[in-house]
């Protein structure tokens, strides 16, 4: 069976098409889209599927409408976006660094602007969004620290994984200390921070985050071909025209999605790290799949972005509905599954031979 089309168009125009690839973007939006609406409808007044359509294109009740378009709506919005940026984010930084450890998670970043907000909470007992900008500050000074530190006549890819896990240690033993020097009610905020929610969340989230999607995503898109050829090793890349520093000038756009996606909902646990490796898994067909069954370097950006947000607004549905009455953040539950998701890929990549 074909998984490539090519499409002609007048002019000389042409665009191949992965049709296996398309297909799973469709299939994770329309999984996404489901469990927005899903989620939008769930709470302590619940609101069937059908009146959740209806109240979006402006059918519902008054107090439908205000439940879902104030109260309800900007927060799967946030899902959705931070979702993405994250899931797009740590594609980038394992197509750069061609490793399915080298994720944000992994680096840092995460932590980064963990401290950034625990320094505004504890030292400035800073208003909320002064917590966002300190989380948003604190990530991307750690991202310049970060590609500084890998830097040595170009960044590559191993050096880097092993810097951002020194950094990585470095920052979370800042962030240790300064929750032992809060007081209790710092620290409480702080923690709950950390976990990473989705609760309280409103448009003054949204629009900076769609309007860093709108600018960033379509540049990272352009840069994909560059990054695929970047997988067979800076050499051939060069040989083939790639400029490959440039091309790894997007993972400044990674940190920009990684920090602002932290500084709206917090640090929510391996998203990055595992929206692109199920995407991988998703879009290359069994023929095309390595040794051990892991699949072949790619950076498969659009699934990746796709399956993230798919994966933060399901997990947010199941952290409201799974668990009866208690209901848990976000960063919980991608967590939980997060941690059991690595353990598999540590595992399956020992039995291949390559750790």
């Amino acid at each position: 069976m074909k998984t490539q089309r090519v499409l002609r168009a007048p002019g000389g125009i042409s665009l191949r098409l992965d049709v296996r690839a398309v297909t799973v973007v469709v299939l994770l939006l329309l999984a996404a889209l489901t469990a927005a609406v899903a989620l939008i409808g769930t709470g302590d007044y619940p609101i069937p599927a059908g009146d959740v359509l209806k109240t979006l294109l402006g059918n519902g009740s008054a107090g439908q409408e205000f439940i879902v378009r104030e109260l309800r709506l900007p927060r799967v919005l946030v899902g959705l976006l931070v979702g993405a940026s994250l899931g797009l984010g740590g594609a980038l930084f394992q197509a750069v660094t061609r490793n399915p450890l080298g994720s944000p998670d992994v680096l840092g970043l995460g932590q980064g602007a963990t401290a950034g907000a625990l320094t505004v909470i504890v030292l400035f007992s800073g208003s909320a969004a002064q917590v966002t900008l300190g989380a948003l500050v604190g990530g991307l000074a750690t991202g310049l620290a970060l590609y500084l530190l890998a830097w040595k006549r170009g960044v590559h890819g191993y050096r880097l994984v092993l810097v951002g896990v020194g950094v990585s240690a470095v920052v979370t033993a800042v962030n240790g200390y300064l929750l032992t020097v809060s007081d209790i009610v710092d620290a409480a905020r702080a923690v709950v921070w950390m976990t990473g929610s989705l609760d309280g969340r409103d448009w003054d989230q949204v629009w900076p985050l769609l309007g860093l999607c709108a600018v960033l995503v379509p540049l990272v898109l352009a840069g994909a071909r560059g990054l695929r050829m970047m997988e067979m090793g800076d050499d051939v890349a060069n040989a083939l025209g790639v400029r490959v520093e440039r091309v790894r000038a997007l993972l400044l756009a990674a940190v920009l999605l990684t920090a602002t996606a932290t500084a709206a909902a917090g640090p929510v646990a391996f998203v990055a790290l595992t929206a692109p490796q199920l995407a991988r898994r998703l879009t290359l067909p069994r023929c095309l799949k390595g040794a051990g069954g892991s699949p072949v370097p790619g950076p498969n950006l659009l699934p990746s972005l796709c399956m993230g947000a798919t994966l933060l607004v399901t997990a947010d549905w199941a952290a409201q509905r799974a668990f009866g009455a208690g209901r848990l953040p976000v960063g919980v539950v991608t967590g939980v599954l997060g941690g059991a998701y690595l353990l598999w890929l540590l595992v399956s990549e020992r039995r291949a031979g390559r750790i």
